[in-house]
């Protein structure tokens, strides 16, 4: 599989917002417990072009009890997926559009996630670094997705690290 990275698409905050929406009527949640995250939710970085959804939930048997719904809508349920405490949903098939990340409410993931975010939002440095860096990984002939994504896992752990205490003092 490659890893396709491209520039920052104004669409992308609309494919979430419309996908938002669907799921907030599906799901009988409110659309403030759906966040956009992942970078495509930061304005101007480079991403690759699929939709990072965070659904925050009183309890993870709630998630269970609306796969069904989510695989209705045409995600493919995935479970913890190798993250404890999460419930995991892709849409799209080989040509993914969306990734659903359910957590419950509190959870440190939900904080991190947000953190992460937000922090690039407001820190165009730390943004167009991590931009460079997934450009340039991007570009390597054949690097498996698997290989993309743990070459770039320590400047996302350094950054995050960052982000969340920034995130506590703003608190």
């Amino acid at each position: 599989m490659n890893v396709d990275v491209l520039p920052y698409c104004e669409s992308w905050p609309i494919s979430f917002l419309q996908e938002q929406l669907s799921l907030a009527e599906k799901l009988s949640l409110s659309p403030a417990r759906i966040h956009h995250i992942g970078s495509t939710s930061v304005p101007g970085l480079a991403a690759k072009p699929i939709i990072d959804i965070l659904v925050e939930v009183e309890s993870l048997a709630v998630v269970d009890e609306m796969s069904e719904i989510l695989v209705s809508l045409g995600y493919e349920a995935k479970g913890e997926y190798g993250i404890t405490g999460r419930r995991y949903f892709r849409k799209g098939g080989v040509t993914r559009t969306h990734h659903l990340h359910a957590y419950e409410e509190g959870s440190e993931h939900v904080f991190r996630h947000l953190a992460f975010r937000d922090y690039l939002r407001c820190h165009p440095g730390e943004c167009k670094a991590y931009e460079t860096l997934k450009l340039v990984l991007a570009n390597e002939t054949y690097l498996p997705k698997e290989a993309y994504t743990a070459r770039k896992s320590p400047f996302v752990e350094t950054v995050q690290a960052k982000a969340i205490r920034w995130s506590k003092r703003r608190l």
